[in-house]
């Protein structure tokens, strides 16, 4: 089989697919869990209406199907408005074109709305048409961006794979850079700082006993603990969050009661209590070989408590889990000294206009230089002992 023998559909929801032919998919048996490509999170964001038409986000779902209608790859993407909620940012694309006189929005993005970790994005199941069927899903973007009278098609967020893939089908290839924590098979938190510089181990203990002393005690929520009276707290620090870093929080509070009732032994909600009630939370979501931290928020400034909440009690959890890897987020060089390590990260672009693709195709291969360069740099400035890094090399 070819590409040539599917056919693609467009789906104007991701309601108008099964839930269990999408999650075949997304996350089919013989592949590591991913919780946000799975079609009750991408629900919860439409059905929520935080990812809808009306706030920029018009679902466009690609199906990739054979003639007799078996699905074999499906794509989450939408019609885009504006660049908000992205996290690979290409506000300056869009400024230098519409100056000389583009127009560049609507754009379409393959993407998990509002959430910058990395997963699959082309989700084919392993089989004998899974080349065929990234190849329909490549060409169907191409042609739908064409349909829809789009600049340009950016899938982010992707693994390194998917990413070779699109580039040999010229996909312009991007890099960014998050910070990871990775799990050395450590027995306990103790075991992990044993691994860290002295004088690094020294500052985390510290910042620890000072985040909780204040009468502050920390609990994990996870299945039926999540209850909503924890969900209307922890929207109370979302959106406090929100509404000082950047205007108007995504997110709207019916959001949280969905994923609840469908994914709640896929969350981990880290809150902290002072005085019999909840004055800070950290939101985090549970992949086979991840923990992903997403969102966090207070009512209460204590010292150091972002970073247990955040990073500590993400750490501490994984290593109970025995999960290999924590993602906290986009960017933020602090997280270098709590153990979390640059890693980098993958987007593919598809640009119309021949004008703008050129200088686009300059500027990301110069930027992967400054990434690669970035990464090595800050890489030497790692908490973990020198001989222990010596040895992994």
């Amino acid at each position: 089989m070819t590409s040539a023998d599917l056919r693609i559909r467009v789906l104007p929801s991701i309601a108008e697919m099964p839930a269990a032919m999408w999650d075949a998919c997304a996350n089919p048996p013989q592949e590591p869990y991913n919780p946000f490509v799975s079609h009750a999170f991408l629900s919860a964001l439409e059905v929520s209406k935080s990812a809808t038409a009306r706030t920029g986000w018009q679902p466009q779902h690609l199906v990739a199907e054979t003639a007799d209608g078996t699905v074999v790859g499906t794509a989450p993407c939408y019609l885009k408005s504006h660049s908000r909620g992205e996290y690979v940012f290409d506000w300056g694309w869009a400024d230098a074109y519409e100056r000389a006189g583009g127009r560049y929005y609507p754009k379409l993005q393959v993407a998990v709305p509002f959430t910058p970790a990395t997963g699959p994005r082309l989700l084919v199941p392993p089989g004998a048409h899974a080349e065929a069927a990234r190849a329909a899903l490549a060409a169907g973007l191409v042609e739908l961006c064409r349909l829809r009278e789009a600049s340009s098609v950016h899938v982010t967020f992707l693994p390194k794979s998917e990413w070779e893939f699109l580039g040999r089908h010229g996909f312009l290839q991007r890099t960014g850079q998050q910070f990871h924590w990775e799990n050395a098979g450590y027995a306990s938190f103790d075991d992990f700082l044993g691994a860290l510089a002295s004088r690094k181990r020294k500052t985390i203990r510290r910042e620890r006993r000072e985040a909780v002393a204040n009468g502050i005690s920390i609990e994990w929520l996870t299945g039926a603990d999540v209850t909503e009276a924890a969900w209307d707290a922890f929207f109370a620090f979302y959106m406090d969050t929100g509404s000082r870093k950047w205007g108007r929080p995504y997110l709207t509070r019916a959001f949280f009661s969905l994923v609840g009732e469908s994914m709640a032994d896929r969350i981990l909600l880290v809150m902290a209590k002072r005085g019999g009630r909840y004055i800070a939370g950290a939101l985090n979501f549970i992949g086979d070989t991840t923990l992903f931290g997403r969102y966090w928020g207070a009512i209460e400034h204590h010292p150091f408590l972002h970073f247990e909440l955040c990073y500590y009690q993400a750490i501490a959890f994984a290593i109970a889990r025995k999960l290999p890897r924590v993602e906290a987020g986009a960017q933020g060089e602090h997280k270098l000294a709590r153990g979390y390590m640059p890693v980098t990260t993958f987007s593919a672009h598809h640009i119309e206009d021949p004008a703008l693709r050129r200088a686009v195709a300059d500027f990301v291969k110069r930027e992967q230089a400054q990434v690669a360069l970035a990464n090595a740099e800050l890489a030497e400035y790692g908490p973990y002992r020198k001989d222990l890094m010596t040895e992994q090399q």
